[in-house]
């Protein structure tokens, strides 16, 4: 292993040559980007049939905020913990001593007694589309209405809606959307804004979806001809929001500006997903005669309708494609309460999340710092010896690896990569997670080579904030040299 502040190691073919390439390349676009070297942390290494052999090491053994990145190990750790291509069940069931259903469960006559329970299995990935196909299956019973209530029960969680990695204050921005085992559209609403016909109009806004929990006011307004929009769409407080959610939107669009989205967050994801579903179950001309409240299911019931996950792999590249905290808060949970914790937790998750990394990749207790498995905090610290050694112990484990090289953004093609790289010959080449707080930008991957070799790469710039673009820009150029290593 390479030890020390800048140490080389050899190439695959045992030649130096390419180390110390790479190590003046390396040093040249460093100092060109006018960084320190206290400020970036790289550790390189290809593989041939006997392990791991380092290429190349600068600053590997120091702790650096890692950012996003921090889903590297969460994605391994995952998809090494559930099941291989795992699917979460949403269900609509009832009491077992239902006098309503046939043998069949067929509902007689049309009339289901309440309460219809509509249970939350933690999918992330739970959205408008896989409601409308769960409510489909539940009008298949020959339901015509339901003389009752609908409660919701989210009860495979804790009520923990917030990890202790997210700031203090709530926001009603997307990305501080609130967990729970019944969640929607990953908690989280699209208001679409359109011009009013002329100058003066009120503009057209409306929320997705729409339902009998949210109450919009709109005070917008259509401004002239090539005016950009300047929308706000804010959340107004509420003293209960059990009982419903209020937004506001106001501001202006140009008649002739194109229709634009805006996302918030809401905060009770049972209500928002029961008062969705309710909203659908009707649309089906089922009537309703109870509300929506929460609670929590009888152990005896009977299933009258599922709904699967799409398969596991699929929510993973939601994560890492797209870096989604909400998806690894949620997938981190579901490590949880698929050991069995009742009610899953954050804390637990992450517990065994740590337990893979020390068994499995090689990590040392206390040598390290993992609180949060999105990122989204300046407490995790990873060298990138350590991460490499994360994506070695996946790179060598064929049961996770083909699911976790493709949830990676690639490099001028998708996710969060999809912008960047363009032009260049690592497009298509490298596959890589990015990272992203102020002062903090990772990039840790894969990059492969035409002849065929593939480097397993971490790069970590700490320093200050402000130079984040110019780090992304070192690091495209880093990992383009490894492409290019002929």
């Amino acid at each position: 292993m390479c030890t020390g502040n800048t140490s080389i190691g050899a190439s695959i073919d045992g030649d130096a040559e390419l180390s110390s390439r790479l190590k003046t390349q390396f040093e040249s676009q460093i100092k060109t980007g006018g960084f320190k070297k206290s400020e970036i942390g790289i550790w390189i290494a290809d593989s041939d049939g006997n392990g791991v052999v380092p290429v190349f090491a600068e600053q590997a053994d120091k702790l650096f905020i890692p950012a996003s990145i921090s889903k590297i190990p969460t994605a391994a750790a995952i998809l090494s913990l559930l099941p291989q291509n795992h699917k979460f069940k949403t269900i609509f069931a009832v009491d077992a001593n239902n006098t309503s259903l046939r043998s069949n469960l067929k509902v007689i006559d049309g009339t289901l007694k309440g309460p219809l329970y509509l249970i939350g299995g933690g999918d992330p990935a739970f959205v408008s589309e896989t409601m409308w196909n769960l409510v489909n299956a539940l009008v298949r019973t020959g339901v015509t209405e339901i003389d009752g209530d609908i409660v919701v029960d989210d009860s495979r969680f804790d009520k923990i809606r917030f990890g202790e990695d997210r700031q203090r204050e709530r926001v009603d921005r997307a990305y501080d959307a609130p967990l729970g085992a019944m969640s929607l559209n990953w908690n989280a609403i699209t208001a679409w804004v359109r011009p009013g016909a002329k100058p003066g109009d009120r503009a057209d806004v409306s929320l997705d979806v729409m339902n009998s929990f949210l109450k919009l006011e709109n005070k917008t307004k259509t401004s002239n001809a090539g005016k950009p929009a300047s929308i706000v769409v804010e959340r107004l407080p509420t003293r209960d929001p059990k009982n419903g959610e209020s937004f506001q939107a106001t501001g202006t669009i140009g008649v002739s500006q194109p229709e634009t989205a805006i996302y918030k967050s809401i905060r009770e994801p049972d209500m928002w997903a029961g008062n969705t579903a309710r909203l659908f179950i009707e649309s089906r001309g089922v009537k309703v005669k109870g509300i929506v409240k929460n609670g929590t299911a009888p152990a005896s019931l009977k299933i009258l309708a599922s709904e699967n996950s799409k398969p596991l792999s699929l929510i993973l590249a939601d994560m890492m494609k797209w870096s989604n905290n909400f998806v690894a808060d949620m997938l981190v949970k579901n490590v949880s309460a698929e050991a069995g914790d009742k009610p899953a937790t954050i804390a637990k998750g992450m517990e065994l999340v740590r337990g893979y990394l020390e068994n499995k990749a090689g990590l040392t207790a206390g040598e390290y710092e993992f609180i949060n498995g999105a990122g989204f905090t300046r407490e995790n610290r990873f060298t990138p010896r350590q991460l490499g050694s994360v994506l070695t112990a996946v790179r060598r484990d064929f049961r996770i690896f083909p699911e976790f090289l493709s949830s990676l953004p690639i490099a001028g093609v998708d996710g969060t990569l999809r912008e960047r790289f363009k032009g260049t010959d690592a497009v298509g080449w490298v596959r890589a997670k990015t990272g992203l707080l102020n002062g903090a930008i990772g990039l840790a991957g894969f990059a492969g080579t035409e002849k065929g070799k593939i480097f397993t790469f971490v790069f970590m710039f700490n320093g200050s904030a402000g130079r984040e673009d110019a780090a992304r820009r070192l690091f495209d150029q880093m990992a383009g040299s490894i492409v290019k290593i002929k």
